[in-house]
């Protein structure tokens, strides 16, 4: 019996559809093995460390967190002497240098059921209310962000670490890069911000989840 065009090009599709399938889990498969290096700083759920200053990442977008390895690889993030954690970070960045590593390590990090940490800071929420009128313009008014502007969906990360990279900005760890446009708008917006306004704004956010 003659196979009709039809049957041939619906078991090519069938094909092509099984493959994507099998890439998608060798993605996730080897990105389980390289986070294997990860769990030691934040957690083998990824819920992060406050001890090891290793934030939560569980559930983080995966173009996030493909966005933050890549910057630490660059150079953008981590070779401050006054940012420990990018310092001790950075490394571990770097070792990711096989095509595919990040991406498959992202999307692991992607499928982990996000954690949420109890407010560790005592900020004023209302005043931060305020505050974070300019942050919703890129971060969202529900702080879910935006991945065409590269802000993070900022709910989902611990309060400490939130306040830990405002005041990195502020300082110049972050955001001093030229090649950086996004830190480095970051950065603008945060150097008019006082400490007690960082920690305000921060205890805003976290009334968003």
């Amino acid at each position: 019996m003659v196979e009709s065009g039809h049957a041939r090009s619906f078991a090519t599709l069938l094909i092509l559809l099984a493959a994507a399938a099998c890439d998608r889990a060798i993605g996730v498969a080897l990105g389980e093995e390289l986070f294997e290096t990860c769990a030691p700083c934040h957690g083998a759920s990824g819920v992060g460390n406050p001890d090891l200053a290793a934030p939560a990442i569980a559930g983080l977008p995966q173009w996030y967190v493909e966005a933050q390895l890549e910057g630490f690889q660059s150079g953008f993030r981590g070779k401050h002497a006054d940012d420990l954690p990018g310092l001790r970070m950075r490394p571990m960045a770097v070792s990711l240098n096989r095509e595919g590593d990040i991406p498959s390590v992202a999307e692991y990090v992607a499928s982990l059921t996000p954690s949420f940490a109890p407010s560790t800071l005592h900020g004023n929420a209302g005043a931060g209310a305020e505050i974070y009128t300019p942050c919703g313009a890129c971060h969202g008014t529900d702080g879910l962000g935006n991945e065409l502007l590269r802000a993070p969906p900022i709910v989902q990360l611990n309060d400490w670490y939130l306040l830990q990279e405002l005041q990195n900005f502020k300082q110049g760890a972050r955001g001093t890069v030229a090649a950086d446009t996004w830190g480095i708008t970051m950065r603008v917006n945060t150097l008019a911000l006082s400490d007690q306004a960082m920690e305000d704004v921060v205890a805003y956010v976290q009334t968003l989840r």
